[in-house]
């Protein structure tokens, strides 16, 4: 079984975000509109997309 990863891109702009959602999209790696980064499937990366998924497209 090959480890799942998402791919998860940036695409509304955090500038009127809530501090904390702003350090949440720095943790994981978005710091520009429209990045993709790879994150692993697991319990802490879909509670990071949970918080701030109104600002995120994500992909399997």
């Amino acid at each position: 079984m090959a480890d799942k990863t998402l791919k998860i891109e940036l695409v509304k702009s955090p500038i009127g975000a809530v501090p904390k959602h702003k350090k949440t999209l720095e943790a994981m790696g978005l710091t520009k509109m429209h990045k993709v980064v790879e994150l692993p499937d697991n319990a802490a990366t879909r509670g990071q997309i949970q918080q701030v998924g109104y600002m995120l497209k994500v992909t399997e």
